[in-house]
Formats: structure tokens, sequence, C-alpha cells
């Protein structure tokens, strides 16, 4: 097989974008151009690496193959360059990082005070739920990864940098607002507003009604932490989320947190990666980064 290593990075691009054209805009190149190469690319392999059905791009087994071989290429040439910047006393290069939702309540600043450090660096942020964000880690799309329950049948690079704190909340004029002391069996008569099944948020909550025995009784189930607050302070019922979605507050927004024995649960926030994976230069100083912001605030 004779296959440019250009050709390879359109191939990617096509499989990333599900389009021709978006992948002729991804390389720069003209769509004829981009149609040409990739029937290069299929007459090499000697195979067909996809079908178009109606406008849509879908992959053979063999064409996500050569996908997986063209992301491992890049992503290793990536750290090459990388690491001649490093040696050359430069700063450039992209880093890719995934997040769940809750995270976009400090991830920017995170990125923003490290791209202060390195204006020549470009940075692809990804918030997803905890499904998206786990789904683009098993297919090794980003360099780094923010989450609250990381996967536990994949091996991983997994390093703690910061708890996160779940907590109760209801609307400020509820009469369990005003209490002190809450029990976990006085809110078997309340309606839950909770994040939707898979969430980190929901799954740390629902362990902890488990191993209590408790059964919440579920009003609403939402998937953003925004819909949970604003549901709770309309007196739809009380809510279970991070106390970063309340930007570490006590109240915010017609909300208050609610003293309940067993909160705030000791959840944290984590870093992973692929276990197998070496991370490139800029991704590792970006880690570092992380957690010495985060050091340094506590």
């Amino acid at each position: 097989m004779n296959i440019t290593f250009r050709q390879l990075r359109l191939f990617l691009a096509l499989a990333e974008t599900g389009s021709v054209s978006a992948a002729a805009r991804a390389m720069h190149v003209t769509q004829p151009t981009a149609s040409m190469q990739l029937k290069e690319i299929a007459l090499s392999v000697g195979v067909p690496l996809y079908d178009l059905i109606g406008k849509k791009i879908y992959l053979t087994d063999v064409g996500k193959e050569l996908a997986e071989t063209a992301r491992a290429v890049a992503q290793a040439w990536d750290g090459f360059e990388q690491h001649v910047d490093g040696i050359k006393g430069l700063s450039r290069g992209k880093l890719r990082v995934a997040v769940v939702s809750t995270a976009k309540y400090f991830m920017p600043r995170l990125i923003g005070s490290f791209c202060t450090r390195h204006p020549a660096i470009d940075v692809s942020l990804e918030i997803l739920n905890r499904d998206g964000v786990v789904q683009r880690l098993r297919d090794n799309l980003d360099d780094l990864y923010i989450m609250s329950m990381p996967p536990a049948d994949m091996q991983l690079g997994d390093q703690v940098f910061m708890p996160n704190p779940i907590v109760v909340i209801a609307a400020s004029n509820h009469p369990l607002a005003k209490r002190n002391k809450v029990t976990l069996q006085e809110l078997a008569g309340q309606r839950f507003i909770l994040r939707e099944p898979g969430s980190g948020t929901r799954m740390a909550a629902d362990q902890f009604f488990r191993s209590e025995k408790f059964r919440a009784n579920i009003r609403l189930e939402l998937g953003s932490n925004e819909a949970v607050k604003e549901s709770v302070a309309g007196g739809l019922g009380i809510g279970v989320v991070s106390r970063h979605a309340l930007h570490g507050q006590q109240k915010e927004h017609g909300v208050s947190v609610i003293d309940v024995s067993g909160f705030p649960l000791p959840s944290a926030w984590h870093i992973v990666h692929p276990g197998s994976k070496k991370l490139t230069p800029l991704a590792q100083a970006f880690k570092q980064h992380m957690l010495k912001e985060i050091s340094r605030k506590k």
C-alpha cells in the first residue's frame, strides 16, 4: 500500500465528520480533490472503506480500522512536533480536552489561565454528558478527559485532582431550607429532580441511596444542571447536584443547599486518559498546570 500522511489525515477527517465536503474543508482542499484522494486510498487498500447512504458516510470495518490507525499516527506525529518545539523553546500545538457538563463551571478558567501562559496553543474543548465523554475516551479522540466517575472496565491513567461534593438543594423558600439538620428518611415524602441516568452526579446519588436502602420518589430526570436548578427553584421538588453547579455557594438563583445527613457525598474530579497512551508534552504540561492551579487555591 502506498498512502501518504496527508491522505491519512484526510481519511481521518472523513471519519470524524462523516462528510466528504466537511473533510475537504478541514483539510483546506476542494471537494473534487478530496474525492479523488479518497478513491486513491480505497484503491491502495484494495477493499471498500466506506458506504455512502443518502448524504451520510458509514465506515466499513476495514475503514474503521484505517481510521484508528490514522488517528494513532496523527497523534504520534503531533507529539513528536510538540517535543521538537519544546527543544527549540517554542510552545505551540493543539490540545484536545473532553469534559462532562458539570465541569464547565471550572474548566474554562483553568484552560484560560493555561492559554494566557501559552498564547500560541489552540484548544479544542468538548463539553458532553458522561456517556458522550466515555465514548470519546473509548475512541481515543482527545488528549485528556475530565469526569467524576471514570469507567471501571478500562485500563486508565487516572489522577484525582479536586473534590466534587454532591449536595441536596431545595427552593430557597422551602421549609427544609431553613432546617439545620435533615435526615434522609425525612426526604421520603419529597419529589426528587435528578440528572439523567448515567451522569456522574446521578451515579453518586444512586449509589448512596442504595447503600442507605432509600428509594427516591423521582418526579423528573433532566439532562442539565440548569434544568434541575430551575425546576427546583420553581417548586417542582428537591434536587441533587454538584456544588460546582452552584459555583461553590450555599444559595444561588432561588435554590439553597439543604443540610441532609450523609451529604455532601464525597465525590471527586478525575483527570483520565487511556492507560496505554503516552501523553504529548502539551497534554502533560496542561495536566501539571491543572494540578498546580487547584493546589494553589486550596
